[in-house]
């Protein structure tokens, strides 16, 4: 893993980390799924203005989610080879009557 594998896997994990504080610090103000349906603003989906925690932890978020997806696209495996013609093959090599036993080497 080089070097740009290192720092997007630094920032997946300082993200995580303080969305996780985010989330705790933040008070429970909100009715959560049960102020959508029924709550006490007079918008379908609750009052748009959010505080600067609320804003922070969608920013956190959206680092988050990027920040995994970049990692799991830089980390991905450049063998595009197929997984069932390797297995096809690893069983055309065996006795295919006793496949459930190891084979010794």
């Amino acid at each position: 893993m080089g070097a740009v594998g290192i720092a997007l896997l630094v920032l997946f994990i300082i993200s995580a980390v303080l969305l996780i504080i985010i989330v705790m610090l933040q008070d429970e103000q909100g009715e959560g799924l049960g102020g959508i349906f029924g709550g006490g603003s007079s918008s379908a989906f609750g009052s748009r203005s959010g505080n600067v925690l609320t804003k922070f932890t969608s920013v956190l978020g959206i680092i988050f989610i990027l920040s995994a997806f970049s990692f799991a696209w830089y980390n991905r495996s450049v063998d595009n080879s197929d997984v069932l013609k390797a297995a096809k093959e690893k069983m055309s090599e065996q006795d295919a009557s006793n496949w459930w036993e190891v084979p010794e080497e």
